[in-house]
């Protein structure tokens, strides 16, 4: 997995490409580690450019869903590809995560 961030309005934006499983989940937990401890009260994770997601990516989602919380950081979700976003929708993360269709209102809703 691929990861990148850029500030866009105040917001991090951490971009994810390739799959979430059990050999890539750490890559994801150490980007959105960085991104809740460098001080940002908003980070969007663009997942636009993620085709699979294992129930161990999904832990690894949760855990830092529960540590933003914890930081009182805003995280949201955007750009689910459909085999993704059925997942979150099985797995019931949809109704758990913040999730938008797109940059433009995973930004909306952060501000």
């Amino acid at each position: 997995m691929e990861t990148s961030t850029k500030n866009i309005q105040g917001v991090t934006v951490l971009s994810l490409v390739g799959r979430m499983d059990a050999t890539t989940v750490t890559t994801f937990e150490e980007a959105c580690r960085a991104c809740l401890e460098s001080g940002t009260l908003r980070v969007a994770v663009d997942m636009s450019g993620i085709a699979y997601v294992s129930s161990a990516g999904l832990r690894g989602i949760l855990v830092m869903q529960k540590l933003a919380k914890k930081q009182q950081v805003k995280l949201v979700f955007l750009g689910l590809q459909d085999v993704v976003a059925q997942v979150f929708s099985i797995s019931g993360f949809n109704s758990i995560l913040s999730l938008h269709p797109s940059l433009d209102a995973a930004l909306a809703a952060l501000q």
